[in-house]
């Protein structure tokens, strides 16, 4: 079989991908498993620490770094949220600055807490580096720019799927390729499949491209069993059904 394909159809779509919300006490164990491999334990272990406070020396010494840590709440205030879009705007410009949305919490939900936020957005993670240890510099650089994103303008993509024939064959390739970053420029939230297609990007595509496959190999798929639980799964799995928030969110 040769191995020249020529694009015959290149279906392009364009849609908005708005960043997450900032941290719950659930949505934080779930995305520092995926991303730090930290058991939840763990992560509200250091988590406790960044609220309790840090030595960070001068004229700050101990500091509280983040708001408290167990909450189920996406509300955050409106200084924290004016703290944020002025640094997102003189870092990046204006136009990666969000619409002023209002988030709304999850059904069930308490709110005497706001969500997990730095208590200083301006305080960037590379300027107190050297006053954490690694596993707090991880947690509160992933807590900060989880913030600091919810507060960015959506992303935009084109959803693509390509149509490429090869001897009376039709072979499909489907991606995604980001016309304006937005959020994804800061931060991108962990999935706990990453194989999905919008994950790939591709390259600019159109009709009557030829482009040479590197290798072809014929194969045979069959249906899957669903993936075995990881903490992270699982954490998200028990708040859907509403099953163990107490112990999520009150045990020390």
């Amino acid at each position: 079989m040769a191995k020249n394909l020529k694009f015959k159809k290149v279906n392009k779509r364009e849609r908005k991908r708005n960043p997450a919300l900032p941290f719950t006490t659930s949505s934080l164990q779930q995305e520092a498993y995926r991303k730090l491999n930290f058991r939840a334990k763990k992560t509200m272990m250091v988590a406790q620490q960044l609220y309790e406070g840090i030595n960070l020396g001068g004229r700050e010494g101990t500091t509280g770094l983040i708001t408290y840590m167990r909450t189920d709440s996406t509300r955050i205030s409106d200084t924290a949220k004016g703290d944020a879009r002025t640094w997102i705007s003189d870092q990046y410009g204006k136009e990666f600055l969000g619409a002023n949305r209002k988030a709304k919490n999850s059904e069930g939900a308490q709110d005497a807490h706001e969500a997990i936020r730095p208590t200083s957005p301006k305080r960037a993670p590379s300027q107190i580096k050297d006053k954490l240890s690694r596993d707090q510099y991880r947690l509160y650089k992933l807590i900060w720019e989880r913030f600091m994103a919810s507060q960015m303008a959506p992303a935009i993509l084109d959803t693509v799927t390509a149509h490429l024939w090869n001897n009376d064959i039709e072979f499909r390739a489907s991606g995604s390729q980001v016309k304006f970053k937005g959020f994804m420029k800061l931060y991108v939230e962990g999935t706990d499949d990453q194989k999905k297609d919008d994950q790939k990007n591709l390259p600019p595509l159109k009709e009557g491209d030829v482009v040479e496959a590197d290798e072809i190999n014929p194969e045979q798929h069959f249906t899957q069993p669903p993936p075995r639980y990881t903490e992270a799964r699982l954490v998200k799995t028990l708040e859907e059904k509403g099953i163990g928030r107490l112990q999520l969110m009150h045990r020390h």
